[in-house]
């Protein structure tokens, strides 16, 4: 069995993070191990949220993890607590030299979030650069680029962008959150070893959920450590994501703080077993 290793926070209520990640990996047939990089009592939508940071205590488990021989097939980094932690995960990186994604989870619609700056921004970039695979939206991607920010862009715009972050170091990078054409949203996609790029859409929906990126970026995840190529992993988050908010807009109980994504899994699941034998 694959083993995965996921470095983000634990966010107690809100699915999002390790809360999301945890299952739906396990669900796909992958042991999940964790390093949460800090425990919050909820997610940051919430107010007077607590937070406890855990970064003493990454290095201390995986020196532990060495001493018994534990080993991974990827380690997918989320949310992390701050710019110092990113050169501790970057020695996490040596120490086991396995397949890394990383999903740059900082900003969104133009702004970084409340607790971050600049110089976060310009360390995550570091970390981007050396990930094998990165994630990150419109936002995340201009950051660390140095390109404009736009909500109105062409397809050329979208290249250009990939372009620069490939520039990073990443072998693969995808933009998630693009769209061309009005109602359709989608990810974007450049493997520079190939000078290939892809571009899958499916209809937007109109509404707006915390937690949804970590579903995507934890099921392109699970998917590619199974053995699918980028590009076939890539639709499945993106239909698994868009099914999950569609399943909390239909529910009368849905919550605002998150969506479904346990209700779906039976959907993922299937999609999985139409690729054949997977590792």
């Amino acid at each position: 069995m694959k083993r995965i290793l996921t470095i983000q926070d634990i966010s107690c209520v809100g699915k999002c993070s390790l809360t999301v990640a945890l299952p739906i990996i396990s669900a796909m047939g992958i042991e999940t191990s964790i390093i949460p990089t800090a425990v919050l009592s909820t997610h940051t939508m919430f107010s007077n949220f607590t937070c406890k940071d855990l970064e003493d205590q990454i290095i201390p488990i995986t020196d532990h993890w060495l001493s018994e021989n534990i080993d991974f097939s990827c380690i997918y980094t989320g949310y992390l607590a701050g710019a110092s932690q990113i050169d501790i995960i970057k020695e996490v990186f040596k120490r086991f030299d396995t397949l890394t994604i990383v999903d740059p989870v900082m900003a969104d619609n133009g702004s970084l979030y409340p607790a971050f700056d600049m110089d976060f921004a310009n360390k995550m970039a570091t970390l981007c650069g050396v990930a094998d695979i990165i994630i990150p939206n419109i936002t995340e991607a201009s950051l660390m680029t140095g390109m404009e920010y736009k909500t109105e862009y062409d397809e050329a715009y979208i290249k250009e962008l990939l372009k620069k972050l490939s520039e990073l170091g990443a072998g693969i990078s995808i933009v998630t959150g693009v769209g061309f054409r009005p109602h359709k949203t989608g990810a974007y996609g450049y493997d520079k070893n190939k000078d290939e790029f892809y571009y899958y859409e499916n209809d937007l929906i109109d509404a707006a959920y915390h937690g949804t990126g970590d579903i995507f970026a934890s099921t392109f995840t699970g998917g590619v450590t199974r053995g699918l190529s980028w590009k076939d992993a890539l639709p499945i988050a993106a239909d698994y994501t868009a099914r999950c908010i569609q399943n909390t807009i239909d529910d009368p109980e849905g919550r605002n703080y998150g969506v479904n994504f346990e209700a779906e899994i039976p959907y993922l699941l299937k999609r999985l077993e139409k690729c054949g034998n997977l590792q």
